[in-house]
């Protein structure tokens, strides 16, 4: 049998393009995959997320309000939709939330002028305010058992975290208060280190936790206040888990594996966390998921502090960060990557170990199709897409930060029954 000419050229070129297709890829110059294609929600994966008690780490919509709503509910009703914020009533119902831990944030700068303490009281009264103001719709928790009383009445359980040690003021005292108004969860630091614990993003002044911070750490498990991984550096982490008598959380971090920026959580510590039995809930913000926004992020926080030295006149610093920002968008990546991190959890870490802390109302960017609250369900799809059991995503969805909770109360009453 004769072949023309033009048929060798094809059959060689069939057999030469997959060899330097393979080439390519291990040389680094191969074209980007192709984009992964949206998730597409089934009355499968709809009917399993209304069976899941939806936990979400950190939702920073009383910040929001501070700054968009003069903390007003009148001025922003938020039982009606509010488009600016990523949280309502209306969408929390389309997520299907069941318990919401509130972040109480307050600036790290609050620091110079020493009102850290008092702002942080104004947020915990925020969230107090609208949970009496919407009482057909939350109601405060102080427990495990309380979540799943709630959850079962049909009403959004709601404790309330505060986001960075900055707002004790080195005050055990405060610490103790703070429990009593509801706080279950302490972020260790923000984006500052303090003179006794290190962020991830600051010059470490303790490397790691100094003699007071074991203290606070010590002091937290004795009340039942989970201790909060998040924002802090890799030495930190590994003083939290030698201390703590409790599992710990990272109420809203993702791996570091994956994107690798300082406020995920290397995988040395995700072997740890499941030694203590811990849970990361995982972070929505692209520029902590996406691998190349990350990248951009650990610029960004350089040049954060760079302007703030070159322009200590805020609106200078204003105007020229925004310049920055402009020219240096950031990709918002999809859902995908942020279940990337999920999966990598699991794999490092255990499925027991991980968990969602969004972000939302706290962050700028936010990958494709996790918009806002009432997109919760669309991670369970996510989920069973890749395989995962019912089970699994129970776990995944709330019931992992659950045990977290009941085994806290257990140290914490431990603790209480045989003080040294």
């Amino acid at each position: 049998m004769k072949i023309a000419f033009q048929e060798w050229i094809q059959i060689i070129r069939g057999l030469l393009l997959p060899l330097v297709f393979i080439n390519l890829i291990q040389s680094g110059q191969a074209a980007d995959p192709p984009a992964r294609k949206p998730v597409i929600l089934t009355d499968r994966a709809r009917q399993l997320h209304q069976q899941c008690l939806v936990i979400d780490g950190h939702n920073d919509l009383p910040w929001t309000m501070r700054e968009k709503a003069a903390s007003s509910f009148k001025q922003a009703d938020i039982a009606l939709p509010q488009p600016q914020f990523h949280t309502d009533i209306p969408r929390l119902k389309q997520g299907n939330v069941g318990a919401q831990f509130w972040s109480a944030y307050v600036p790290s700068e609050t620091q110079k002028e020493r009102r850290s303490a008092h702002y942080t009281l104004e947020q915990i009264d925020l969230i107090h305010r609208m949970i009496k103001r919407y009482p057909e719709t939350f109601e405060m928790a102080s427990t495990a058992d309380d979540i799943e009383r709630m959850h079962k009445s049909g009403k959004i359980a709601s404790m309330i975290g505060v986001e960075g040690g900055h707002s004790i003021e080195n005050s055990l005292s405060l610490l103790r208060i703070f429990y009593g108004l509801g706080v279950r969860y302490m972020t260790l630091t923000h984006s500052d280190s303090l003179d006794w614990a290190d962020s991830a993003t600051d010059t470490a002044i303790s490397d790691g936790l100094s003699p007071f911070g074991e203290e606070v750490v010590r002091t937290m498990n004795q009340l039942g206040m989970l201790v909060d991984i998040s924002h802090v550096s890799p030495a930190t982490m590994e003083d939290v888990l030698r201390v703590s008598t409790a599992p710990v959380i990272a109420s809203h971090s993702s791996a570091r594996a994956i994107a690798d920026h300082a406020r995920n959580v290397p995988d040395e510590i995700l072997v740890k966390m499941k030694q203590n039995g811990g849970v990361i809930m995982v972070n929505y913000f692209s520029g902590f998921v996406v691998p190349e926004s990350a990248r951009q992020m650990t610029e960004m926080f350089h040049i954060r502090r760079e302007l703030k030295q070159k322009y200590p006149d805020e609106t200078d610093y204003n105007r020229e960060y925004n310049r920055w920002r402009s020219n240096h968008k950031m990709k918002p990546g999809t859902i995908h990557d942020v279940v990337d991190h999920i999966d990598h959890i699991v794999k490092v870490a255990g499925v027991e170990h991980v968990g969602i802390g969004s972000d939302f109302d706290g962050v700028s960017t936010l990958p494709a199709q996790l918009e806002d609250v009432s997109t919760y369900p669309l991670i369970t799809q996510a989920l069973l897409d890749r395989g995962y059991s019912d089970q699994q995503i129970k776990l995944i969805m709330g019931q992992n930060l659950m045990r977290v909770l009941r085994e806290a109360e257990q140290v914490s009453k431990q603790l209480q029954q045989n003080p040294h």
